[in-house]
């Protein structure tokens, strides 16, 4: 073997890269992982996946119900990579114009980023006494279905779309697009109208109006939404909404121009 290549093996962790792998596996699950499961999945001895999965639990990055229960993830990790978004500019350059949003649309908003192949919520600013929406920080949401998912993913590159799509569509409902010609045809529409909206796609009784943010080398780096029910957003009010949510992208883009 060469010496540089017996150098890298020397320099990795085994205990690290297990641990990420643990980090990945329960990302990619819904309900959860058993000890059993992350072992059995990752090829990986019981007793050093518990020792990993329990320092893990200790340190507040994974949480399990009771003894034997399933591990899922908190919400530290995407606490990090919310903070991470922050220190880049996003969601600090964000918040003043997603307040001013939600007062005027009295909607609540949501700022998202992507994250691997799907959405992570990186700030949500609600208007108080209405019913809150199932949504919080680190919250991951689909690309293909929701309004910030597609009106970032009408910017991805066609190989990054056509990667997405043979991994599946996954089907929420009868008005999810499950099609990849369909959904190729609904990404230029969100680029030829500047929004794009989840027409309760995702979630039956709910849309969502999203647009990108564009960062100062015009490349997207986050997208933000205004979200209600359909009784809130309806065909009255829709293009007074869409309007705003675009504004705003655009606000908050320019923000990215603006040296200091």
């Amino acid at each position: 073997m060469p010496a540089e290549a017996n150098a890298e093996r020397h320099d990795r962790v085994s205990s690290i890269e297990r641990a990420l792998a643990i980090f990945e596996a329960l990302a990619s699950s819904r309900k959860g992982l058993t000890l059993s499961q992350v072992a059995r999945n990752l090829e990986l001895a019981r007793s050093s996946t518990f020792y990993i999965l329990n320092t893990l639990e200790q340190c507040g990055y994974i949480y399990r119900s009771s003894a034997r229960g399933r591990y899922t993830l908190t919400t530290k990790l995407f606490d990090l990579a919310g903070r991470s978004l922050s220190g880049l500019g996003v969601r600090d350059r964000a918040a003043p114009f997603l307040k001013v949003l939600m007062d005027r649309t009295g909607l609540t908003v949501h700022l998202a980023a992507l994250s691997q192949n799907d959405l992570v919520v990186v700030d949500k600013i609600a208007p108080p006494n209405i019913n809150q929406l199932a949504t919080w920080v680190g919250k991951r949401l689909p690309l293909h279905c929701t309004g910030a998912g597609k009106s970032l993913m009408a910017y991805l590159t066609d190989e990054q779309v056509e990667s997405h799509i043979k991994r599946g569509l996954t089907r929420y409902n009868d008005n999810t697009i499950a099609l990849g010609s369909r959904l190729k045809e609904e990404l230029q529409r969100v680029r030829n109208q500047g929004f794009a909206l989840d027409d309760e796609e995702e979630t039956i009784g709910l849309r969502c109006i999203g647009a990108t943010i564009f960062d100062d080398a015009n490349q997207p780096v986050a997208a933000i939404s205004v979200a209600g029910t359909i009784a809130q957003i309806n065909e009255d009010n829709l293009d007074l909404l869409a309007e705003l949510v675009k504004q705003t992208a655009e606000h908050i883009s320019a923000s990215f121009r603006v040296r200091s």
